[in-house]
């Protein structure tokens, strides 16, 4: 597996960025290569991809640390090399067997290397769509997927849904994709994640949007009702006076953004009005509207209209 220098990706030339930098970087990257800007590309759509795993890794300080030990393995050294001259490779067979005890890093096979070297190539990719429900892209799921073979034979994947996994994003399983030639890797299966629609929320960002239902007296009067969450039941006031579009945003009870934070759940007040009605009810109706001296439309300021 090629190893990918996320710092040449953000556009670095060490790893010696601080977290300010980094987080300029990737704003500046992710707009310059973004598929709103750039349309269907195929390209331009890994190296978003890239430029965004790129961050993820970078802007965690444990992930980041645990990163920077294997980026100093293949590249760091290398370019101390180049910048020193030669003189440390003769060590480089201790210090990657030293690497490798505390790490596990192995180092490359001399066969290995020649392929890099000699650009071989490994099997193709092969790409898929999997769909799964918006639960259980908040929550995570082990889903099984059948592929047909090259040969017409039946081919059956455990894929694993990482909790907090997107509309549009892919999973990549390494060495599941077509056989590559003679003694060539096979290539990766790449699975693009549908989330379908939800009859009870949307989601934009990672915040999940819902209705919250009350009834014109609850609108009138204030009152504390409960609406379900993608996870929970939740409480929220309803203050006096409420009007449909009104909001009430509900913190850290939103989708998961894959770094254990949550987005909002926000809730939309929509009044409804009962189309049946008894007998009582409608009298009750017809005294409020002879006492009542509220008229919406009053407020609303008349059209002039000229005539000619």
């Amino acid at each position: 597996m090629i190893f990918k220098d996320y710092y040449k990706i953000l556009g670095f030339d060490d790893n010696k960025a601080n977290a300010e930098q980094i987080k300029i970087a990737y704003r500046e990257q992710a707009k310059k290569y973004h598929p709103d800007v750039n349309g269907v590309n195929r390209n331009t759509e890994e190296r978003f991809k890239d430029i965004n795993e790129a961050y993820r890794i970078l802007s965690d300080s444990a992930s980041r640390r645990k990163y920077d030990r294997a980026w100093n393995v293949n590249i760091g050294r290398r370019k101390n090399r180049e910048k020193f001259g030669d003189k440390s490779a003769k060590t480089d067979s201790f210090k990657d067997s030293l690497f490798g005890m505390f790490f596990g890093y192995a180092p490359k096979r001399k066969k290995e290397k020649k392929q890099e070297e000699t650009g071989a190539k490994k099997g193709e990719d092969v790409e898929t769509e999997i769909e799964i429900t918006l639960e259980e892209a908040f929550y995570g799921k082990t889903k099984k997927i059948s592929l047909r073979t090259v040969k017409g034979n039946l081919k059956t994947i455990t894929v694993k849904i990482p909790a907090g996994i997107r509309n549009k994003e892919r999973i990549r399983l390494i060495g599941q994709g077509k056989k590559g030639p003679k003694d060539e890797k096979p290539g990766d299966l790449l699975i693009k994640v549908k989330v379908l629609e939800n009859d009870r929320f949307t989601l934009k960002g990672y915040n999940l949007y819902t209705k919250a239902l009350i009834t014109p007296w609850e609108a009138v009067l204030g009152a504390k009702i409960k609406i379900q969450g993608i996870d929970d039941e939740e409480e929220i006031e309803i203050k006096a006076g409420t009007t449909s579009g009104e909001k009430v945003i509900l913190e850290n009870k939103g989708f998961r953004d894959g770094k254990g934070r949550r987005g909002n759940l926000i809730c939309e007040v929509q009044i409804m009005v009962p189309k049946e009605i008894s007998e009582e009810e409608k009298k009750k109706y017809i005294e409020l509207q002879k006492i009542s001296a509220f008229n919406p439309r009053k407020s609303v300021p008349r059209k002039t209209i000229k005539c000619s």
